[in-house]
């Protein structure tokens, strides 16, 4: 058995707390040493609770442990991402981190850049693209269940009365620059090619918000048998929190419901008819209780990780080996970062 790969985390919220520290410790490659957080009492907290060996502020400089460890998790606000991670970099140690993990073009490749020229392993943490339900609409696509792709949609509303970080307002874009990464790196995934953008269309908060109160994004992938549509539409001021992908096929539909966990395959409903209606509420309704009655206890017990364990276990494997994460690595990173930034500068080009 390899060693424990040594590792201390950076920033305590609710993610890092209850969806790292447990992918870190299912994983088995990591041994947690340390943590740290801005607010020290938080700090001292988590150390007791989680039993590791140090607990400190979380400036890099302040870190007084960092040569206890080999690799960092940092999970602060997205503003403090680059400097972390690049003094991280800087002092010899592998890095995985929170999406979105820079705040410009230029963050993300002089991020990528030093990653690269150190040697180091540097991955983000694109988490759902693993979790089981997008594993399995993935195997449907690759066994040929679906057919062959005529469209990708992807569907996100945002319930501003949920849980949301601090910081938000902070972001270019509001929530759509901390939340849309995951739908789109989800999008790059399933398209299975690259992704041109092909319009923008945003409306400004009604609630004098940051965040746009919609904003919808077309682009094309070209695939075998031609360019498809893959579309995003995205509402933040809604009563519901809803995150719903759907690849429609010739053969028949995977729909993926992202925060329950719950992925419904759907045959092709042919004329339509009375019997292939009710095939389609049956097939819909009973997959959807079955996986929600798996799912539901999981989640109350904090043990649906939503594919995190896999981005750790994945992370320890490349710092091992050498070699980049297949979808985590910087080069992902900033694949979908540069995604973020070019529907930005159409809206900004657009409200000049």
């Amino acid at each position: 058995m390899a060693e424990p790969i040594r590792v201390g985390i950076i920033g305590l919220g609710w993610v890092a707390t209850h969806r790292h520290v447990p992918a870190i410790r299912r994983s088995g490659r990591f041994e947690l040493i340390g943590v740290a957080d801005r607010n020290p009492a938080l700090a001292r907290h988590w150390g007791e609770r989680l039993g590791v060996r140090h607990c400190t502020a979380s400036a890099i400089d302040q870190v007084e442990w960092l040569d206890d460890v080999d690799a960092l998790d940092v999970a602060t606000s997205p503003m403090s991402h680059h400097g972390l991670i690049f003094g991280a970099l800087q002092c010899g140690k592998h890095v995985i981190t929170e999406k979105p993990f820079a705040m410009s073009r230029q963050e993300g490749q002089l991020l990528e850049a030093a990653a690269r020229e150190s040697g180091l392993t540097l991955n983000v943490v694109h988490n759902f693209q693993f979790a089981p339900a997008t594993l399995r609409l993935l195997r449907d696509l690759e066994s040929g269940r679906i057919g062959p792709v005529r469209s990708i949609v992807a569907t996100q509303w945002g319930n501003p009365s949920r849980r949301l970080p601090s910081w938000y307002q902070q972001l270019p874009g509001g929530l759509f620059y901390d939340e849309s990464p995951h739908l789109l790196y989800l999008m790059r995934r399933l398209a299975g090619g690259e992704l041109r953008l092909q319009a923008v269309d945003a409306c400004a908060s009604t609630t004098d918000n940051v965040t746009p109160s919609s904003l919808d994004v077309a682009y094309r992938v070209t695939l075998p048998h031609g360019d498809i549509p893959v579309t995003m539409s995205c509402r933040f001021e809604s009563p519901l929190s809803e995150w719903h992908i759907a690849v429609l096929g010739d053969r028949g539909a995977g729909l993926l419901d992202v925060f329950r966990n719950i992925y419904i395959h759907l045959p092709n409903d042919g004329a339509h008819g009375a019997a292939q209606v009710v095939r389609t509420s049956l097939a819909a309704t009973w997959s959807h209780w079955v996986q929600h009655l798996t799912n539901g206890p999981a989640h109350f017990s904090g043990r649906l990780l939503y594919g995190n364990e896999r981005v750790f276990r994945d992370f320890g494997d490349a710092i091992r080996s050498s070699e980049p994460s297949p979808h985590t690595s910087a080069s992902d990173a900033r694949g979908v970062l540069e995604m973020q930034w070019d529907i930005l500068d159409t809206i900004h080009r657009r409200d000049r």
